[in-house]
């Protein structure tokens, strides 16, 4: 397991950002957004406008651990 975090440029409404995320998250992002039909990056923009006051990664981070206690 890569405790690491892995940086990767997004898209998000024309504006690009980078994410860095270990790579057990990403995985999870990515399967996540496969399952719902959308890229990673519509995902990200979901995310990123209903996000508080927190960094887009850590917001990535808390959705991914909330949609993993649901199932």
């Amino acid at each position: 397991m890569s405790i690491r975090p892995v940086k990767h440029s997004l898209t998000l409404r024309g504006h690009r950002t980078s994410v860095s995320l270990e790579p057990e998250f990403w995985h999870e992002f990515r399967r996540i957004a496969d399952e719902r039909g959308k890229t990673i990056n519509g995902l990200a923009i979901e995310i990123d406008e209903n996000r508080d006051d927190v960094g887009l990664a850590s917001a990535i981070r808390v959705f991914i651990l909330k949609i993993l206690r649901d199932q």
